[in-house]
């Protein structure tokens, strides 16, 4: 799972708010698509030239995420690189894409879990959820100190 950060729980949330508000969205378009939707907010590129990047080798984000190298320096392998610094796996580029995160999906009522990867308001309500789970993980770590809870005689 992430790691939970600030940083990725608003670009999460930004995500889902442009996704929502009509941003292009295309399944089949690496630069439109669930992952691709995510890495312009991570990465600051356009969906032209992620697409465009992606073309230069085989497959799906799937696939793309199974070959990933650290070190090759492709052009597609350097976006994973940022996706992957600003705290996602190579787990969570293969769940987003399909949308199958049991850790996400348990946080759904029973009968809302069967999301449709390629389905427009399915993709936000799982990046909000997903920002929601990072957020309550993150909550979690944060100890306050003993004496903010104890009570004040007058």
């Amino acid at each position: 799972m992430a790691r939970p950060t600030p940083e990725l729980i608003d670009a999460l949330r930004r995500t889902a708010r442009k996704v929502a508000d009509g941003a292009p969205y295309q399944w089949g378009h690496m630069g439109s698509c669930n992952c691709g939707n995510l890495a312009q907010e991570l990465t600051r590129m356009t969906k032209d030239q992620i697409h465009q990047y992606a073309m230069q080798r085989y497959g799906d984000w799937n696939e793309q995420v199974a070959d990933y190298c650290d070190t090759s320096q492709l052009p597609f392998d350097v976006i994973i690189n940022q996706m992957l610094g600003a705290g996602l796996s190579l787990e969570d580029l293969k769940h987003l894409e399909k949308l199958d995160d049991r850790e996400v999906l348990r946080r759904f009522p029973l009968e809302a879990r069967f999301l449709k990867h390629n389905r427009r308001d399915d993709v936000v309500a799982y990046l909000n959820e997903w920002a929601n789970l990072l957020e309550d993980k993150l909550l979690e770590k944060i100890k306050l100190p003993e004496e903010l809870f104890e009570l004040q005689v007058a």
